[in-house]
């Protein structure tokens, strides 16, 4: 079976929008960055990889690094790109307590 790049198929900042929005609803209650991360590369190769590292003032060949997951970006890089993206990151409290959970588990 083919793959798609799904990047190939967003042609309009609309259709980037879109998706950055839907991977964001989809992960709401995950945890792992991954999808963070799957949504910011994705969106940065759709609207170009050396576009968004100049408007992130991030060096190209780190940001191929830290969207492919070889590397561990601090929060002021992520902040950067997810900027350059049109986009900013903010905390939200879990729906879980975290304390209660803890508890839980011992």
């Amino acid at each position: 079976m083919e793959s798609v790049d799904i990047a190939a198929e967003l042609k309009t900042e609309e259709d980037i929008e879109g998706f950055i929005e839907a991977s964001i609803e989809e992960a709401k209650n995950d945890t792992d960055p991954k999808y963070l991360i799957h949504a910011l590369e994705t969106a940065a190769r759709a609207r170009g990889m050396l576009a968004t590292a100049v408007e992130a003032e991030v060096d190209r060949t780190n940001l191929y690094r830290i969207l492919s997951g070889e590397t561990d970006p601090r929060a002021s890089t992520l902040a950067k790109i997810a900027n350059a993206l049109g986009y900013r990151l903010t905390l939200v409290k879990q729906p879980v307590d975290i304390k209660g959970r803890a508890a839980a588990s011992m």
